[in-house]
């Protein structure tokens, strides 16, 4: 049996756990039943592939897809692909985006892996993707990938992750660079420190015409300094010097000295954020020098450079390629990013306190999309997938290319960005259409019949056995049968137009991660209403979404501080509160949402929670275009305030309703609990043990996959778990 080893550096306990538990590949075999990975090796070249991934982007954006409302963002590079590949129109993704970027890389649903909603700095390793899952990169890895990950991950938070800053290493990737964060981190209101906290609401400087100033200079945290001037090209000097990476003081030359106390350690937005790179030898850089420049070009350029490296290396390679747009906080974009003629939006607020804030967030969305689309272009051309045409458009020929490309959205758009005639209430963070319905395009050689659509059901599980699918590797095969897949093929919908559907069912959930103690109340608009959530750690975070705090130093009328939403709803009962966890499953008609609530007239228990009350509610649905069947509360067959389910359907509803509840509560059981497995295996033996020693060893004492009573702490409680159930086995196992 192997030991674990005394020195735990990162790298060290990374190999440690390579050599104990991931591939052992003999002639394209497993040599243990209990190796996450196997497959074949020595055959012909398969495609590279470069995945990019649109944060917050729902498929009402995309009037490619027939959406896009009468404001739709101007996309020609995304729909270059589009209709140079296969538009999948029935795609559903997870509601947030951690357990959607969760599925991507290892195809198992929330209730398996415990990622269930957007993971921030207070939930536990619990709910992060553990490293004894078998990833994406590890199995391309036996085909000898190279995998490289750009901009954002989000598959772990660094506070409570053993692996800290080389996560995305531990997970198998050879080579990161971007941030860690869900999020670009919130805007810097004092603009760099020339302001009071909440002046600058888009993190520069105005013009003089909106309180600001017309000409300044812009320093540079290595001592240069530029003098700006307004011109007609660059109205704002203060957002020009963003861009630049430096910070505007107004109405001061170069030659004198600024009376503010310039702060470049302040992050601010899409400008200025902590870059961190993992490189394959287990080296992290993680400075404390904050990178300045806006982050999609950042990103941007670091995936050139790795994917043209590989190239000239003649090696195999996937590179992702995660922008953050168009993630809030909701900020303007370089104006060289956008069309010529585009409106400038110097003048908008970025945290609210305008008329029409609604108005506000569609501009600056629909512009930092537009900037992802010039930046996807120019990704494609750079590493020369295409070429720009005279008149500046895409010249993509994928069949061409040695290359398959897939472009997808993360989950549904968040409430304030989306597009009518979808729902702005049940948008991003529910499982109601409008949250999950995200556009996927997937172009390349292997490609049959280009420029169609698919209507079959999808889910985004299902890319993690395109990806394997795509080099020649049979997932359910490769993956132990203790880590239960939920992807279907996907590869014959691209290589046969007349592919059937494939999948008779589709899921999708999101709940609250796993905790010590929830978070602080928030109160976002979502539409015309306004919802209680308790997902952020800061007030700055709650603000940046557009929502009103009500913990410490609450923005309450009564700057009262809650400590849930069931107490802030029983003082301002027009708050709605987000369900602690939602689920919903699909056939090719009909719809089924199942809620658990809290219920207000509980008492919490000790951590502050209260009990949960479960509802149903049955809708059909269709993907019409532009006008699509969506699951609103006025459009419920059963439940939301009428008649509870299933009372009031026709027999053929009945049937279905039933039909898809069984499916669900079938799926659900598939999944058994295993106390003291650390290692996902569904055996609790001696190698449980080795890891919580390890964890404990290298978190001393802290969150890791081996606290098994959920407290925050690996130590000996946990390890008289595991001692208790040694022995153990954990059916139903595929």
């Amino acid at each position: 049996m192997k030991q674990i080893p005394k020195v735990c550096s990162l790298l060290g306990i990374v190999l440690w756990l390579s050599t104990s538990s991931w591939a052992q590949v003999d002639n394209g075999n497993a040599t243990t039943s209990n190796s996450p990975v196997s497959g074949a090796s020595g055959q012909a070249p398969s495609p590279n592939i470069l995945f990019i991934i649109m944060d917050d982007v729902g498929i009402d954006q995309l009037r490619v897809f027939g959406y896009g409302g009468v404001d739709a963002p101007k996309t020609p590079n995304i729909d270059a692909i589009a209709r140079a590949g296969v538009r999948f129109r029935n795609v559903w993704a997870m509601p947030e985006c951690s357990p959607s970027r969760a599925l991507f890389f290892e195809g198992r649903f929330p209730f398996r892996t415990k990622v269930y909603g957007a993971l921030l700095n207070d939930d536990l390793a619990n709910s992060q993707v553990s490293p004894y899952e078998v990833t994406t990169p590890r199995l391309l890895k036996t085909r000898s990938y190279d995998s490289g990950d750009f901009g954002k991950f989000h598959l772990g938070e660094v506070h409570n992750n053993p692996f800290g800053n080389s996560l995305v290493h531990a997970l198998g990737w050879d080579y990161f660079n971007g941030f860690l964060d869900g999020a670009p981190h919130p805007i810097d209101t004092t603009a760099g420190g020339i302001g009071k906290q909440g002046r600058y609401t888009c993190g520069f400087v105005p013009n003089k015409k909106h309180r600001g100033a017309d000409n300044g200079s812009c320093r540079f945290s290595n001592k240069n300094c530029r003098d700006l001037t307004a011109t007609a090209a660059q109205p704002t000097p203060g957002r020009s010097c963003l861009e630049q990476g430096g910070i505007f003081v107004p109405e001061t030359s170069c030659r004198q000295t600024p009376t503010q106390t310039l702060n470049f350690d302040l992050t601010n937005g899409y400008y200025v954020w902590p870059r961190v790179i993992n490189y394959p030898d287990g080296r992290v850089v993680a400075s404390q020098k904050l990178a300045r420049g806006f982050i999609g070009e950042a990103i941007t350029n670091s995936a050139i450079k790795w994917i043209n490296a590989e190239k000239n290396a003649n090696k195999s390679w996937m590179a992702t390629v995660a922008f953050p747009q168009i993630h809030a906080p909701y900020q303007q974009v370089p104006s060289s990013l956008l069309a010529p003629g585009s409106r400038d939006l110097s003048d908008l607020n970025c945290t609210g306190g305008i008329s029409n804030h609604l108005v506000a967030y569609h501009l600056l969305s629909n512009q930092m999309l537009e900037s992802m689309d010039t930046e996807v272009g120019r990704l494609l051309v750079r590493t020369g997938l295409a070429k720009y045409n005279p008149d500046g458009s895409l010249n993509y020929q994928p069949q061409n290319t040695d290359t398959m490309v897939v472009l997808i959205g993360d989950n549904g758009t968040y409430g304030p960005g989306v597009k009518l005639p979808f729902n702005p209430a049940r948008a991003k963070a529910f499982v109601y259409q409008t949250g999950v319905w995200v556009p996927l395009m997937i172009a390349g050689p292997m490609v049959s019949s280009p420029n169609r659509d698919v209507v079959s059901m999808v889910n985004i599980a299902d890319l993690f056995q395109l990806f394997g699918e795509i080099v020649g590797i049979d997932v359910h095969q490769a993956v132990p049968s203790s880590h239960i897949l939920d992807s279907v093929g996907m590869l014959s919908y691209l290589t046969d137009p007349n592919q059937r559907n494939i999948r008779q069912t589709n899921f999708t959930q999101t709940g609250n991660n796993i905790h010590v103690t929830a978070p602080f109340p928030c109160v976002v608009p979502l539409g015309r209403s306004k919802t209680c959530v308790q997902l952020f750690t800061s007030k700055a975070l709650c603000n940046d979404e557009g929502g009103k705090w009500y913990g410490p130093e609450s923005q309450s009328r009564n700057r009262k501080t809650y400590q849930s939403c069931c107490a802030v709803q029983k003082d301002f009962p027009a708050f709605d509160i987000l369900p602690d966890f939602q689920k919903a499953i699909r056939n090719d008609t009909y719809k089924l949402v199942q809620l658990e609530e809290p219920d207000c007239t509980k008492q919490p228990d000790s951590h502050g929670a209260f009990p949960d009350t479960t509802s149903r509610a049955f809708y059909q649905i269709n993907e019409a275009a532009p006008v699509p069947m969506l699951d609103n509360k006025d459009a419920a067959l059963c439940g939301e305030g009428a008649q509870s389910c299933p009372h009031g359907l026709t027999r053929e509803q009945r049937t279905n309703y039933r039909s898809l509840l069984s499916d669900m509560n079938q799926l659900l059981k598939s999944e058994s609990k295993c106390p003291g497995d650390g290692n996902e295996d569904k055996v609790v033996n001696e190698e449980d043990i080795q890891s919580w020693q390890m964890f404990s060893e290298l978190t001393m004492g802290q969150s890791s996959w081996s606290d098994f009573n959920l407290d925050g702490e690996t130590n000996g409680a946990d390890l008289k778990i595991i001692q208790k159930h040694l022995g153990d086995k954990c059916p139903p196992i595929k």
